[in-house]
């Protein structure tokens, strides 16, 4: 599973309907201040073009932006005519606030929300969820969602063990969640075994593998250091032989990503979901590499 060179060579062997019937998903970020409020829509026409299932957009680092996710969101869904996806996080977060961005979701024809625990910022508490399955709960009381939710190739950073997060991904399987969207990975046997595990517990829910193209070196040490993801020995090789080489490691990390993805294909991945990182160029490179 790792000779992905191998298996990218002979992509165009792969059957046309199951690279059709594999999904399609975006993810874009909240800008950090409002002067960067147009950048990201001068960015969503771009990322629309490719007709994505969907583009899901997060609260931003430590929970924070929940008014532009709302609003990002909803245009996505009416302006975009693309399925917009709100992320909703416990850190933070109260009943009635949760609520009232529930119910303005609601008004605005959003119907699909990704429910997450979040990562803790050092200032800020968990509020009155603990765990996204409390949140997913409390999603659903409140009716006509299609809740998401996270799963993890790797680990969840604070769990015991693997089965520990096989039980939470079944309680929340058993809640409701309509799809799973796995945090960003490296080593497809990971993700794969996972997947497996998943359909042994009678979790049987789309799972989308999620993706990110790593094209410079403080992304890359950003994102280790976030995520905790493993770098492979053939990423790390790419890595370091481009880190003195800002353009060469940019394309080298795009065909990683995009052999990564083939091979997923190959082996019935439900659906992949691209942290494009507000990059337009991203997502039109592996769209027109895997889908075109």
């Amino acid at each position: 599973m790792q000779n992905f060179g191998k298996n990218f060579r002979s992509f165009c062997f792969v059957c046309y309907n199951t690279l059709m019937q594999t999904g399609f998903s975006l993810e874009v970020f909240p800008p950090k201040d409002s002067v960067s409020v147009n950048e990201i829509y001068k960015s969503l026409g771009a990322f629309a073009v490719l007709e994505p299932d969907f583009i899901s957009v997060t609260y931003g680092a430590g929970g924070g932006s929940r008014l532009l996710t709302k609003q990002i969101s909803r245009d996505i869904q009416n302006n975009y005519g693309v399925a917009g996806v709100a992320h909703l996080t416990c850190v933070g977060a109260t009943k009635e606030n949760i609520g009232q961005i529930l119910k303005e979701l609601k008004a605005d024809g959003v119907k699909k929300v990704l429910a997450l625990r979040g990562d803790l910022p050092a200032s800020e508490g968990l509020g009155d969820f603990k765990y996204a399955s409390e949140l997913i709960e409390f999603v659903n009381a409140a009716g006509d969602f299609e809740v998401f939710a996270a799963c993890y190739p790797e680990g969840h950073a604070e769990s015991c063990n693997h089965e520990q997060d096989l039980r939470v991904a079944k309680i929340k399987f058993d809640l409701g969640v309509k799809l799973f969207i796995s945090q960003l990975f490296f080593d497809n046997a990971d993700f794969c075994k996972m997947k497996a595990d998943m359909r042994a517990a009678g979790i049987t829910s789309p799972v989308y593998a999620g993706i990110m193209p790593l094209t410079n070196v403080k992304q890359i040490l950003r994102i280790v250091t976030l995520s905790g993801a493993k770098l492979p020995r053939k990423l790390t090789k790419i890595v370091s032989k481009h880190e003195n080489n800002p353009d060469a490691l940019y394309k080298a990390g795009l065909d990683y990503a995009a052999e990564q993805i083939a091979d997923l294909i190959s082996h019935g991945v439900d659906g992949v979901h691209l942290y494009t990182m507000n990059n337009p160029e991203i997502a039109k490179f592996i769209h027109g590499k895997i889908w075109k």
